[in-house]
C-alpha cells in the first residue's frame, strides 16, 4: 500500500528557508509542554538510549531529549535547509547530533535501528497513515518504542481555518486527526499501546493562521490574538480539559513487540 504525500521537497525547502520564527525565550504553547510532559512519563530514562526524530527539523523536541534523558541524537529529514536549522540548534546548545539528509521512503536498509523513533507534524501530511507508520516502525528495535504525534486542525479549528486559511485542508489529513482512527494502522502494526490522548487543551494558536486578508478576516485574527494571550496567562484552568473538538494536539506513544 502506498500513501500519497500532501506536501512534498519544494514545499518543505520552502518553509525551512522562509521560516521566521527566531524569537528567543518565547513562551511555549500548552501543547509543546504537554508532549513534553508525555516524553516525561512515558519514555524510559536510561542514558545512552539512540532516539530518531522523523522529519526532524528544527531538532528542539529532539535537543530536549538528548538533554533531558542523556539519549543519543539522531535526525532524518530530506530538507536540506531543515537539516541545517537542526545542526544550528544542537551546536549552539552545545550537543551532537547525527542528521540524515534522506526520504524516510527510500531504501534506508544501510541505517541502524533505535530505541526510540518519533516524529510530531508528519504523518498527517500524507493521504494514508499506514505505509508512513509502517516505515517509522522499520526502523525501532524490536521491544523498542514509537512515538507518533499529530496537530488538530479539526473541531473548533476547522471552523475558524477554512475561512482564514483555507490551503491548510490542502497539505494536512483531517482524518487523521480523529484518534478513534489511529487503530486502523494500530492493529495490522501489531502496536501496544503505552500512551494514546488528545493532549493540550483549547489552544487558540492552532487558528492562528491568515491567508484571505479581508477585513472581516483580519477582525477574527485579530480576537485570535487576543484569545492567545489571554489564553496564556489568564485561562490555563480551562485548557485542562479534552476532546476531539478543542483539543490541540494528539499522541501516541507504543511498543514494538519483539
Amino acid at each position: 500500500m502506498n500513501s500519497e504525500k500532501l506536501t512534498g521537497r519544494n514545499f518543505w525547502e520552502t518553509y525551512w528557508e522562509t521560516d521566521t520564527d527566531k524569537k528567543k525565550n518565547k513562551r511555549p504553547s500548552l501543547s509543546v509542554i504537554e508532549i513534553l510532559n508525555a516524553f516525561d512519563r512515558n519514555l524510559p530514562p536510561e542514558h545512552g538510549l539512540t532516539v530518531l526524530e522523523i522529519g526532524g527539523a528544527k531538532g528542539e523536541y529532539l535537543l530536549y531529549l538528548v538533554k533531558r534523558f542523556g539519549y543519543e541524537g539522531h535526525s532524518l529529514d530530506y530538507s536540506s535547509a531543515g537539516n541545517e536549522q537542526t545542526k544550528e540548534t544542537f551546536t549552539k546548545a552545545g550537543y551532537k547530533v547525527q542528521v540524515y539528509e534522506r526520504d524516510l521512503f527510500a531504501d534506508n536498509s544501510d541505517l541502524p535501528l533505535f530505541d526510540i523513533v518519533f516524529s510530531l507534524g508528519f504523518i498527517e501530511h500524507f493521504d494514508e497513515p499506514l505505509p508512513v507508520v509502517e516505515s517509522h516502525l522499520k526502523l525501532v528495535k524490536p521491544g523498542g518504542i514509537l512515538v507518533l504525534g499529530v496537530p488538530n486542525y479539526s473541531g473548533i479549528y476547522k471552523l475558524v481555518l477554512k475561512r482564514l486559511a483555507p490551503s491548510m485542508f490542502t497539505t494536512h489529513n483531517l482524518r487523521i486527526m480523529d484518534i478513534n482512527t489511529w487503530t486502523e494502522f494500530e492493529k495490522p502494526l501489531n502496536l501496544v499501546t503505552l500512551f494514546r490522548s488528545y493532549i493540550g487543551g483549547f489552544e487558540p494558536l492552532n487558528m492562528k493562521k491568515l491567508e484571505n486578508k479581508t477585513l472581516f478576516n483580519r477582525l477574527i485574527y485579530f480576537k485570535i490574538q487576543v484569545l492567545t494571550v489571554l489564553f496564556s496567562f489568564r485561562c490555563r484552568v480551562l485548557r485542562k480539559y479534552n476532546s476531539a473538538f478543542i483539543s490541540s494536539y494528539l499522541i501516541g506513544i507504543y511498543r514494538k513487540r519483539k
